[in-house]
């Protein structure tokens, strides 16, 4: 017991810096790859390449707060990022070096940013969980997160179709805030930072129905949300979707008659996840589609 103390307590947290991307990319794709393929699964990640690109924007986001586990001997062993753009702050992505585990690292990386939200009074936090990973649903569910809905992540060709009497178009700056009463009617919060940054990218759309704005998205992908009135709104923003970015997109299981149609266009099941939250949460009053954090 004294020697895993011993081990607990030499680990340090400290923030992220430019220098951790490489590092830390490398153990974010092999700790998914790990738990991925000792269940079948292809990892979210395709190289350590790639991992560390992506963490080289974030940890030059000024809205991720990065946060980084150190050894005694200074190497690099884990990290976890929290999204605070919004009213609600999203966690991930958290890995652990997989030689690493089993030292509560983990958990300490998920206090840490618990932390945080508290510090800065955020009204909820949220994430989104694989569902074949038993230990992390079991950690979080313990430091307090409820399950929310069971996720379908879906990959496939763009399907290249129109919904009667709905228009697609670019969301332009004059309809954030339509946009934005639309996301608040439907989850009791809006998501404008994320969807401003979409805007900026040039990457969101949105759709019209009977002279009024019904829907958007800020893309249709892994690290993108949607919202809309109902059904109909949804299908016409993924069937106008020139590609579903990363490794595909989540929809709520639930949601059947969603589920269903996807499937029935040729979109494929490659993993379940589960989405979870702390602090504010309300049943959802539409359709909607979460990203890789809620």
């Amino acid at each position: 017991m004294d020697k895993v103390l011993e081990e607990i307590s030499s680990v340090m947290l400290r923030a992220g810096r430019p220098d951790d991307a490489l590092p830390c990319g490398t153990i974010m794709y092999q700790g998914f790859r790990a738990i991925a393929e000792q269940h079948g699964f292809v990892p979210d990640f395709p190289s350590a390449e790639f991992g560390a690109e992506m963490l080289t924007e974030l940890l030059a986001d000024p809205t991720v707060y990065s946060v980084v586990a150190e050894a005694s001997d200074g190497r690099v062993i884990g990290s976890n990022f929290l999204w605070e753009g919004d009213t609600i702050a999203g966690v991930g992505p958290i890995t652990v070096d997989p030689a690493a585990q089993n030292r509560s690292v983990g958990r300490r990386l998920m206090e840490h940013v618990l932390q945080r939200t508290r510090e800065k009074r955020f009204a909820g936090v949220r994430l989104v969980q694989a569902a074949h990973n038993s230990r992390s649903l079991s950690l979080y569910t313990k430091l307090g997160f409820d399950v929310r809905e069971p996720l379908a992540n879906l990959q496939g060709q763009p399907l290249g179709l129109t919904i009667p009497s709905r228009t697609v178009r670019p969301v332009t700056e004059a309809d954030l805030a339509a946009c934005n009463q639309l996301c608040d009617r439907i989850h009791g919060h809006n998501r404008a930072g994320g969807l401003k940054a979409a805007v900026g990218r040039g990457t969101a759309t949105l759709v019209e129905y009977d002279g009024r704005v019904s829907g958007y998205a800020t893309e249709i992908g892994f690290f993108s949300h949607a919202v809309g009135e109902n059904n109909e709104d949804l299908k016409a923003l993924i069937g106008a979707a020139p590609e579903f970015t990363g490794s595909g997109f989540y929809v709520p299981m639930r949601n059947g008659d969603l589920f269903r149609w996807c499937l029935n266009h040729g979109l494929r099941v490659t993993q379940t996840a589960t989405l979870m939250s702390l602090g504010l949460y309300n049943e959802p009053a539409g359709a909607f589609l979460p990203s890789v954090l809620y």
